[in-house]
């Protein structure tokens, strides 16, 4: 049985010390009392333990020339030693690499199958990472990608999807104190091969390739080593969309606008995945209101403040057929400039929301514009926080029964090809 990656030693190579929670938002003298106060993991003084990092050899062993280097992990075994599925099933989650569910035992045979689904070479690098658990920079080959591919259930058809979703260099888990979540969208020819869902519950758990081809990517940051509680994985309450990452495919053949991928540059027949991250998801209840759908729309996002203008829709393809024919939207672009003037929100509750507060306000005190304005209007000003239309994401999923949508302050974060990594015909 091939192994997943190096062994994933639990404790770090570079020192950690903690402070009291949390940072964001507090007075610098709330800052400096935890500072001098303890680390909460140690009950040691945070300030002594500094100063002793600093001013103390970092123990180690000696190199060939005599001088201390930093322990180096055992070589990687290439096969684990026979055991019952039980144990083996233990032993990949003691290790860190699986989510605590069943995974399928990536055997020798099971892998080769899976290499079967790509024009790649095994030994091809996908990605270069760092990491975190071992401190040190991994490359990823195609073999590594196949066993966690096999891991995850995947079929060999679904196996270029996950490589591209591999080489965007994204993780899906975040280090984040906070709560991130992911989604991956699949656009292009590929997504009816393999019979991925893009109408009636799309998002739901009723579809395999949706579902393994999510999973898979969860999997990858586990054996990347980020996802080990106090110490590469931080987030207080985690986000269970990272369970599959809502994995889904655009609903192209009834959308009423031109694909995701093509408003980025792809060419329509070309099979693309990208990938988007962000904090907070909004449901509507009901967009079959007395006022506009747009106006809708507004309401949702003008309660989430945008970092960098960022903001995910994803609508069914009837709140995108009714925005066209009954709204005058032409065109996804159309409808994002029309937000970007419309939306507004009061400067005070701008900034005072926290993550404004923390990686916002910095550029308000350099004199970045348009924030070093906004910092100096009153607080029942309105601002149009979404200046930049072309941040604005459109994606239209669903199975055309109820006009719904979500909005979110979702970025997007890169495109790939799969058609790279697609095997040969």
């Amino acid at each position: 049985m091939e192994e997943v990656a190096k062994d994933n030693p639990r404790a770090a190579s570079v020192p950690f010390i903690y402070t009291q929670m949390p940072v964001v938002g507090m007075s610098p003298e709330v800052l400096d009392r935890f500072i001098v106060g303890n680390d909460p993991d140690t009950g040691k003084p945070v300030i002594e333990e500094i100063m002793d990092i600093l001013t103390k050899p970092v123990k180690g062993t000696k190199s060939a020339s005599g001088a201390p280097t930093a322990e180096k992990a055992a070589p990687a075994q290439l096969f684990l030693k026979p055991d019952t599925e039980d144990n083996l099933q233990a032993l990949f989650y003691e290790k860190g690499w699986t989510d605590g569910s069943p995974i399928i035992l990536p055997t020798e045979e099971r892998v080769k199958k899976m290499l079967a689904g790509t024009c790649a070479a095994p030994d091809d690098i996908v990605v270069e990472s760092f990491k975190f658990d071992t401190m040190e920079t991994f490359k990823h080959t195609v073999s590594n990608i196949a066993v966690i591919a096999v891991m995850a259930g995947a079929k060999p058809e679904y196996f270029p999807v996950i490589l591209a979703i591999a080489s965007t260099r994204q993780p899906a888990l975040m280090g984040s104190t906070t709560a991130f979540g992911t989604m991956v969208l699949v656009n292009g020819p590929i997504r009816n091969e393999i019979g991925m869902n893009s109408g009636i519950g799309a998002f739901s758990p009723i579809n395999k390739a949706n579902s393994v081809i999510g999973r898979a990517w969860s999997l990858m940051s586990l054996c990347q080593g980020q996802a080990i509680p106090n110490k590469t994985f931080w987030s207080s309450q985690g986000n269970n969309y990272t369970y599959n990452n809502m994995c889904t495919a655009e609903n192209e053949e009834k959308s009423v606008w031109v694909p995701f991928h093509v408003t980025r540059g792809h060419k329509a027949d070309e099979s693309i995945v990208s990938i988007f991250r962000g904090w907070a998801m909004l449901s509507t209840s009901g967009a079959a209101s007395h006022r506009p759908l747009g106006e809708e729309l507004n309401i949702q996002l003008a309660v989430m403040p945008p970092l960098n203008s960022s903001a995910t829709i994803i609508m069914d393809p009837l709140v995108a057929k009714n925005l066209k024919e009954n709204e005058g939207f032409k065109t996804k672009q159309d409808f994002t400039k029309w937000m970007s003037e419309n939306i507004k929100i009061p400067a005070g509750q701008y900034w005072k929301t926290d993550q404004i507060d923390m990686l916002v306000a910095s550029e308000a005190y350099k004199g970045v514009e348009p924030y070093a304005s906004w910092k100096k209007l009153p607080e029942d000003a309105l601002i149009a926080p979404y200046t930049k239309p072309e941040n604005i994401n459109i994606i239209v999923v669903g199975g055309a029964i109820s006009p719904l949508f979500l909005t979110s302050n979702y970025s997007y974060a890169g495109s790939a090809s799969i058609d790279k990594w697609r095997a040969k015909k």
